[in-house]
C-alpha cells in the first residue's frame, strides 16, 4: 500500500483552506517537549535563559533525558564518565593513536565554524597535539561549563578505528569538583541545565553515533519513534523487519534512505553513486539479504509488472535502438511515453517476445525497493507525520533552517488507532481514495463509480465501528484518522462527479446517507445545501424546501452555508407553499454601504479576472484600483489587499500562547503548525478558561503589546495562517491600533469558536487612518468588479462585522463610461 498524497480529498464545501503560512529561514530548528500524562518523559528543550537549541531531539525512551540525581551529580562530577567521540580528524594533526592514550579538552572560542568548539588534545605526545574536536552537539553544552564554571576534562581513547579520519571513541571525566563557595556564586539552575543536557547528548549518541549522516539519523529517529509509540499496530515480523535496519552497515542504511526518497520505483545500478557511500554494490547486497530491495539482473527476475518501470529507466535514444533491433516502427508519436506504450502493447500482443532481454541488456542490473519495505516505511511516515503531505523532506527543511516549527508539549492520553484492524481499515480507505483521485484525473468513469460503490457500502459499518471504539475522551478531531472519514470524502467526490453527469437522483441518495451517518460534522452545511439544490434539479421543490428549513435548525450548519439555505427558503417558500415570512428575512434587507469607482478597463470579459489601468498607467486588478481610490479621494486611507490573510496572521500572533497551550492529544508530532483540533468546536470549548481572560486583555487595549511581543518572540516560526513575509510589523501594528480592542476581541473569539467556517470570505481590503498619534479608525471593504456579486460567505462576514461595530462597505469597480 503506497499512496503519497491524496490531492482531491479536501473539504469541497469549504471556500478555501487559507493556510497562508510562509516561513523565513532560521538557523534554530526549534524543539519540542513530549510528556505523557504520568510525567514519564521529561522536557527535552533547553533552559530559556541560556537559549541553547537542540536539533530536533529524539522523543524515544532511549533518548529521553536520563534519570539521575542531579544534586548528587553536581557534587560528585569527578566520578561521572561521559562516553563520546573525537570528530573532525581531518582538521587535527597527524598523530598515531593508541588504545588507552590520554587526552584532554581545550576550548577553541576563535573557531570560525563554531564558537562553542572544544579541541581534543593528545596528553601523551608531550606537545599537546590536536587530535580533533568534540561533536558540536556536546560542545554547545560543555563549552559554557568550561568557560563560565572553570571546569576541566580529561580522558582516554577507548577504541582505535581502522580509517585514519574516522571518529574515535573516547571517555572523558570532569577533573574539578565545585566548592560550596563556588556553588553560591554560580547560577546553579543554569549549571544543572547545561550538565543535564550534556549528559542527554552523550546518552543519545549511543543510538545515533556521529558517524551517521543527518538523513540517516532522521530516518532512524522516525522508525524508532513509530515503533515506540505504535507497537500494537505492527506484527511481530513487521517490527523485526524494521528493527533489522539498525543492524545494516552504514552504507546499506544510507543507500536505502537515498533510494526511498528518490523517484523510482526502479533504479539502474550503473547510475547509483553517492560520495558518502564507499561501496554501493556491497550496500546493495546487504539490503537484498535483509529484504529491503529486490535485484533484477536476469529474465527470471523480471516480471511483466516490472517491465514498464524498467522501460522508464531508458533514454529516448535507447528506446529507439530497441525498436530498430526489433524492426518495429512507432506510429504513435516521438515522445518517450509513446515509445514505451508502443513497446508494451506489442509485447502484450506477443509480437515482441525478446523485449525483456533487450531491455535488460540496455539497463544492466536494476534494483527496486521491496514491496514490504515500501509499505512499512510508508506506514511509518504516515504514523509519524499524521498526514499525507509531509515526508522525510520535512527533516531536511528543518536541518537547512528553511522551516522552524513552534515549541509545544505533546500530552498523549488517547491513541489514534486502538488496534491494528483500525489502522488497516484506514489504510484501505486511503487506497480507495487514491484510486478515486487517479480515476478522476484520467476520466475513468468505470473506476470512479466502483470507488463510489465501495465507499458507500463501507461508510455505515466503518462509522459505527469508529463510534463504538471511541472513548468519551476521544475528541472529534481524532476521528479524522478513521476509515469512515476518508470514505465520506470519497463519497463527497462521488457526489460532485454524479452532479456533473446530471445523475441527480444518485447524488441525492449519497448526500442523504452522509447526513444520516455524520450527525455532528462541520461539513453538514455543504451537504444540506447540495441536497436541496439537487432536489430542485429533479423538480421536487417541496422536499427541497423542507431540507433547507430543517437545515436551519441544525447547529452544525453555519456561516455562508446557513445564509445560502436561508436565501433558498425565502425563494422557495413563497405562497402557496409557505404563507409565513421567516424572521431572518429582515437580514437580507439590511443595506451594506456601497461606493462606486470607475477605471479604464484593460479587459472585462466574462470568466476572466477584470484588469484595469491604474492612475500611473500600470496594469492592476480591481483591488489595487480600489486601494488607490481610498488613498486619494476616498478619504486618505492606508491599507492592504489581504482578504483573510492579514486577519489570520493577526489572530495567530495575538492568540499564539492559546494555540500552542498544553492540551491533551492535540500535538502528537514535532512537525505541526497548529493543534489538531484547531478547526473543531473543541478548540474553544477546551480552552475557554484561558481564551476569555486573554480576549479581555485584547478588549482592554493590550493587543498591540501582545502583537509586538509575539512577533519578536516567534518571528519566522511556522504557524497556521501566519504569513511572516506578506505583512510587516508596522502594518500589523497600525491595523491593530486602529481597529480597536473591542472589535479585535470579537473577531478573535469568532475565529476561536469556529475557525473552519470563518477562516475564509473576509473582506478584500483592510484600511486604516490615524487621527493624531495614538487614535485612528479602520474600514473593511469587499471589492467587486463588473458582473461580480457577493458570495453568501462574504455577506455573512460583512453582516457579522457590522454587528461588531466595524465600518464596512462594498466597493464596486466598473469601466469608465466614455461619452460619444
Amino acid at each position: 500500500l503506497v499512496c503519497d498524497t491524496i490531492h482531491k480529498l479536501h473539504d469541497i464545501g469549504r471556500a478555501g483552506e487559507n493556510d497562508t503560512s510562509h516561513y523565513k529561514p532560521s538557523l534554530n530548528s526549534g524543539s519540542i517537549m513530549q510528556t505523557y500524562e504520568d510525567g514519564s518523559i521529561e522536557s527535552s528543550i533547553s533552559d530559556d535563559r541560556i537559549n541553547y537549541g537542540v536539533d530536533l531531539p529524539s522523543l524515544s525512551p532511549e533518548n529521553e533525558m536520563p534519570k539521575y540525581d542531579m544534586a548528587e551529580s553536581v557534587d560528585n562530577m569527578s566520578g561521572v564518565v561521559l562516553e563520546t567521540f573525537i570528530v573532525g580528524r581531518r582538521f587535527g594533526e597527524k598523530v598515531e593513536l593508541n588504545l588507552g592514550a590520554s587526552i584532554s579538552l581545550l576550548r577553541d572560542p576563535d573557531n570560525v565554524k563554531d564558537p562553542n568548539a572544544v579541541k581534543v588534545l593528545s596528553a601523551d605526545s608531550g606537545c599537546c597535539k590536536v587530535l580533533g574536536f568534540l561533536p558540536r552537539e556536546l560542545a554547545q553544552y560543555l563549552s559554557p561549563l568550561m568557560d563560565n564554571y572553570c571546569l576541566s576534562f580529561e580522558g582516554h581513547i577507548t577504541s582505535v578505528p581502522e580509517h585514519a579520519l574516522a571518529i574515535v571513541p573516547i571517555q572523558i571525566m570532569c577533573q574539578k569538583r565545585m566548592s560550596h563557595a563556588e556553588k553560591e556564586n554560580y547560577d546553579l539552575q543554569v549549571f544543572k541545565s547545561l550538565w543535564k543536557h550534556a549528559f542527554h547528548v552523550v546518552e543519545s549518541t549511543k543510538t545515533c553515533p556521529p558517524s551517521m549522516t543527518k538523513y540517516q539519523q532522521n530516518f532512524f529517529l522516525l522508525i524508532q519513534e513509530v515503533l515506540r509509540s505504535y507497537p500494537h499496530l505492527f506484527t511481530h515480523d513487521e517490527k523485526n523487519f524494521l528493527e533489522t535496519f539498525t543492524s545494516l552497515s552504514d552504507d546499506s542504511q544510507r543507500l536505502f534512505v537515498r533510494l526511498y526518497t528518490r523517484k523510482g520505483p526502479s533504479f539502474r545500478m550503473s547510475n547509483i553513486s553517492y560520495p558518502e557511500i564507499s561501496d554501493c554494490r556491497q550496500a546493495v547486497k546487504g539490503l537484498s539479504a535483509a529484504g529491503y530491495i529486490c535485484s533484477i539482473e536476469s529474465m527470471k527476475e523480471l516480471h511483466d509488472d516490472d517491465l514498464k518501470d524498467i522501460l522508464n529507466l531508458l533514454t529516448v535514444s535507447e528506446l529507439r535502438e530497441i525498436l530498430c533491433m526489433l524492426n518495429k516502427k512507432c506510429n504513435r508519436g516521438k515522445k518517450k511515453q509513446d515509445y514505451i506504450a508502443f513497446l508494451l502493447s506489442s509485447h502484450e500482443d506477443g509480437l515482441c517476445p525478446l523485449l525483456p532481454s533487450l531491455v535488460l541488456e540496455k539497463t544492466g542490473a536494476c534494483i527496486q525497493i521491496s514491496s514490504t519495505a515500501k509499505s512499512l516505511v510508508w506506514r511509518a511516515e504516515r504514523l509519524f507525520f499524521l498526514n499525507g503531505e509531509q515526508d522525510l523532506s520535512a527533516f531536511l527543511l528543518v536541518n537547512l533552517g528553511i522551516v522552524k516549527y513552534p515549541t509545544y508539549n505533546c500530552l498523549i492520553s488517547d491513541p489514534i488507532f486502538l488496534d491494528r484492524n483500525d489502522l488497516l481499515s484506514y489504510e484501505e480507505a486511503l487506497e480507495v481514495a487514491q484510486i478515486m483521485d487517479e480515476s478522476l484525473d484520467e476520466n475513468n468513469s468505470e473506476l470512479v463509480l466502483r470507488c463510489i460503490e465501495i465507499s458507500d457500502c463501507r461508510l455505515p459499518s466503518s462509522f459505527i465501528k469508529a463510534t463504538q471504539s471511541s472513548s468519551e475522551s476521544m475528541a472529534t478531531f481524532l476521528s479524522y484518522f478513521s476509515a469512515s472519514w476518508v470514505y465520506s470524502k470519497v463519497v463527497l467526490l462521488g457526489v460532485s462527479y454524479l452532479e456533473h453527469e446530471h445523475r441527480y437522483n444518485d447524488a441525492i441518495d449519497l448526500l442523504k446517507r452522509l447526513l444520516t451517518n455524520f450527525t455532528s460534522d462541520g461539513r453538514r452545511g455543504y451537504w444540506t445545501l447540495r441536497l436541496s439544490i439537487d432536489l430542485e434539479h429533479i423538480g421536487n421543490l417541496n422536499e427541497s424546501l423542507s431540507v433547507a428549513e430543517n437545515g436551519l435548525v441544525d447547529p452544525w450548519i453555519r456561516a455562508g452555508s446557513r445564509m445560502a439555505l436561508q436565501r433558498r427558503v425565502l425563494r422557495l417558500g413563497k405562497p402557496p407553499r409557505r404563507w409565513k415570512i421567516p424572521t431572518y428575512s429582515e437580514s437580507f434587507k439590511r443595506k451594506i454601504t456601497e461606493v462606486h469607482v470607475q477605471g479604464r478597463p484593460l479587459n472585462c470579459k466574462t470568466g476572466i479576472k477584470s484588469r484595469f489601468y491604474s492612475e500611473d498607467g500600470e496594469q492592476c486588478g480591481v483591488e489595487q484600483l480600489a486601494l488607490q481610490y481610498y488613498a486619494g479621494e476616498g478619504g486618505g486611507w492606508q491599507g492592504v489587499h489581504a482578504e483573510s490573510g492579514i486577519w489570520l496572521t493577526i489572530f495567530g500572533l495575538l492568540m499564539w500562547d492559546i494555540i500552542f497551550a498544553d492540551v491533551p492529544n492535540v500535538f502528537r508530532t514535532r512537525f505541526q503548525t497548529a493543534p489538531l483540533d484547531m478547526e473543531t468546536d473543541s478548540f474553544y470549548g477546551v480552552r475557554r478558561s484561558i481564551i476569555e481572560p486573554h480576549l479581555q486583555k485584547i478588549h482592554d487595549g493590550v493587543a498591540e503589546e501582545i502583537l509586538i511581543t509575539s512577533w519578536d518572540s516567534h518571528i519566522g516560526t511556522a504557524c497556521r495562517g501566519v504569513n511572516w513575509d506578506r505583512h510587516s510589523l508596522s502594518e500589523l501594528r497600525s491595523a491593530v491600533s486602529c481597529i480597536g480592542g473591542p472589535c479585535l476581541a470579537s473577531i478573535c473569539r469568532h475565529l476561536a469558536q469556529d475557525y473552519r467556517s470563518w477562516s475564509s470570505g473576509m473582506p478584500d481590503l483592510l484600511l486604516w487612518r490615524f487621527h493624531g498619534d495614538y487614535s485612528g479608525e479602520a474600514k473593511l471593504v469587499e471589492v467587486k468588479g463588473p458582473r461580480d456579486r457577493l458570495s453568501e460567505q462574504q455577506r455573512a462576514w460583512l453582516l457579522f462585522l457590522m454587528d461588531c461595530g466595524f465600518n464596512t462597505e462594498v466597493c464596486k469597480v466598473s469601466p469608465l463610461q466614455i461619452s460619444a
